[in-house]
């Protein structure tokens, strides 16, 4: 478990900043618990801190950054947690647009998002159609999301096309799978940071995270600002990628 001093104010190399940066949020509700307050106002305050993210990668140059915002595993939480979260997902949808335009971030919504109720679709397909002409940081919120069910999905597209002739068995490759996921088109991530002090993946981009370096911290995510983004990135560039290499 990586451990950062307050103090700490790390200079990082223009040079290699990743490409894509994936963040679990997690530690929502323990933050809001451990201040004696409803998980709602963690979940609000995550999102705030998802700006000053958002914000701070953004001026790195980060070219995406992608976070695991409502898992399929989310439903089974209480019902009256899991209306307040689509509540705040329509809010944020609304108010943060201006945000969005002025830092020119372009936001797609990946995972099973048509699913959720017809005014959280709303909300989301307008912030994808407002923001896409914008040419900066893309954002991609996972919602409703599983990658176990996103591998699902590409999985069955492909054996469709090769039932129907449409593909030969033996051309399947990585970049045949990965063309049928979620994050097509993009760069897979070269650095997934998960604040909150757990250490695993959670059914999050387990395909596309193959060869990313992890850095996992005790920070919950309403706290993680810019500052921690930037010594996330300090560790992933201290160390040496090899890629299955020697």
């Amino acid at each position: 478990m990586t451990t950062w001093a307050a103090h700490e104010a790390p200079a990082l190399d223009q040079t290699r900043v990743p490409r894509h940066v994936a963040i679990i949020m997690d530690g929502n509700r323990r933050w809001a618990k451990r201040r004696h307050l409803p998980a709602i106002e963690g979940h609000r305050r995550g999102l705030v801190a998802l700006r000053g993210v958002a914000r701070r990668a953004s001026d790195l140059g980060v070219d995406v950054l992608t976070v695991y915002g409502f898992s399929t595993e989310n439903w089974r939480r209480d019902e009256r947690e899991i209306a307040l979260l689509l509540d705040l997902c329509v809010y944020f949808a609304r108010h943060e647009l201006e945000e969005f335009q002025r830092n020119n971030v372009r936001v797609c919504v990946i995972g099973d998002w048509q699913a959720l109720p017809a005014i959280s679709r709303a909300a989301l397909s307008d912030l994808q159609a407002r923001t896409a002409g914008n040419t900066g940081l893309v954002l991609n919120l996972a919602v409703n999301y599983s990658a176990r069910a996103e591998l699902s999905r590409a999985i069955r597209g492909i054996a469709f096309d090769v039932a129907a002739g449409r593909l030969a068995p033996d051309a399947v490759d990585d970049k045949t799978i990965a063309q049928r996921l979620y994050t097509a088109g993009t760069p897979d991530p070269d650095l997934l940071i998960r604040p909150g002090g757990e250490r695993r993946l959670s059914n999050f981009l387990l395909y596309q995270v193959a060869y990313a370096e992890l850095v996992m911290v005790d920070t919950f995510w309403p706290d993680f600002g810019p500052e921690d983004l930037d010594k996330a990135i300090a560790e992933f560039q201290s160390r040496d990628r090899r890629f299955g290499g020697a």
